[in-house]
């Protein structure tokens, strides 16, 4: 099985309505996927945050990917990990 992150983007981001300092999102990543010969394309749409405060724009956009990003190697690691097999 193959998990191939192809592309992130972020579609939109602003400050959290109710928490000062701290800036939400959402990062659309496409990944595709291999299990069992068959491969699949498809999108998530992540929602992300960061603690951030008052920074320019490209900062926030680096800290809310970063966000994304360990967001999506927690999932690649549970893809990943191979589940134990009953001796017959």
């Amino acid at each position: 099985m193959s998990f191939d992150i192809k592309s992130c983007q972020l579609m939109h981001f602003g400050p959290h309505k109710a928490i000062p300092g701290r800036i939400t999102g959402v990062v659309r990543v496409r990944i595709g996927e291999d299990f069992l010969g068959t491969r699949t394309d498809y999108s998530l749409d992540l929602k992300v945050k960061a603690d951030i405060g008052q920074a320019d724009s490209e900062t926030v956009r680096h800290a809310l990917l970063a966000h994304a990003a360990r967001q999506l190697n927690k999932l690649k690691l549970r893809h990943q990990q191979r589940l134990p097999v009953a001796a017959e």
